[in-house]
């Protein structure tokens, strides 16, 4: 980011919040500190523009959870990441939270390393989900009117521009756009270039995530792969069909948020754009394709069966 993030921290321990704020602080972070619920509430009605919450659950006055839905809820905030930490780590307090809304959870006592990779990713998640949202306000309304289009790219830029421009044929491109960039990463991450669940958890850890891809972008065995797009105007929803040129994988697992990954730095997007952005996701054959659906999309015009 061109300057420096501000971070909301919601702890009404002080030891924790000591440890926390100076730790932040020497990352270079501008850090508010609340220490409890109502008042991380007032300041953040009052301010909305804070970069991400790192918020106890176990808070006096209003309670963690009851916060991030508030926050949710509330159009002017909803855009900003929020980070639970709590010593609560029951597969049902997790699902709670993942289901709220809260983009992580990490249980205390807090490891340094994993937070700022944590803050870091959502971060730039963060800015890039408004990058899209702006570049997509400016693309010409005239896309809306799209009965059927087919696109092929092969890196991540790519693949972000080309959501940009079908999100832009939504009604409600704001739903659709994370999601729809969700899917298209990991066609070409995941997909084409080969990279494991597992080594993208170790690259995203050791900040390497962008270098691999463009390393393995370039050699030879890759370098003929693309991921096709197609997108259907049908008269009562929306079809996206994205296939990748990779070995498929078993997509069962990732549809839902699951409590056994909550702490892993990734493996959120494809349960997040099932669950927020399209009515419908399917990965079909041996998983190297997927159909998303956005349902009951009022027409711009008229269309013939």
């Amino acid at each position: 980011m061109s300057q420096a993030a501000r971070i909301m921290l919601v702890e009404d321990e002080e030891i924790i919040e000591i440890i926390i704020r100076d730790l932040l602080a020497a990352e270079g972070f501008q850090v508010t500190v609340c220490n409890n619920g109502v008042a991380a509430w007032d300041r953040l009605r009052n301010d909305p523009r804070y970069d991400l919450v790192l918020l106890d659950r176990g808070l006096p006055l209003m309670d963690g959870i009851e916060l991030l839905s508030r926050i949710k809820a509330e159009p002017a905030l909803a855009r900003i990441p929020v980070i639970i930490q709590t010593a609560r780590g029951d597969k049902m307090s997790i699902q709670e939270g993942l289901s709220q809304g809260a983009y992580y959870y990490l249980t205390k006592p807090i490891q340094p390393e994993i937070l700022l990779a944590v803050i870091n990713a959502a971060l730039q998640q963060s800015q890039e989900l408004q990058e899209m949202l702006e570049n997509v306000s400016r693309v010409e309304q005239s896309l809306t009117f799209i009965r059927d289009c087919s696109f092929c790219f092969r890196s991540l830029e790519e693949g972000r521009l080309v959501a940009n421009y079908l999100a832009k044929a939504c009604p409600e491109p704001e739903r659709v756009i994370q999601g729809l960039q969700e899917l298209l990463i990991n066609a070409v991450e995941h997909g084409n270039l080969g990279i494991s669940y597992a080594e993208k958890g170790e690259l995203l850890l050791a900040g390497t995530w962008q270098e691999e891809i463009q390393r393995r972008l370039a050699l030879p065995e890759f370098a003929s792969r693309v991921v096709a797009v197609h997108f259907q105007r049908q008269p009562d929803k929306l079809v996206f069909t994205i296939r990748d040129q990779g070995q498929g994988f078993d997509a069962k697992d990732f549809l839902d948020f699951s409590p056994e990954r909550v702490f892993d730095l990734h493996g959120r997007g494809i349960a997040m754009a099932r669950m927020m952005s399209f009515d419908y996701l399917e990965y079909q054959g041996n998983g190297n394709t997927v159909l998303a659906i956005v349902n009951g999309v009022s027409k711009p015009c008229e269309l013939v069966s």
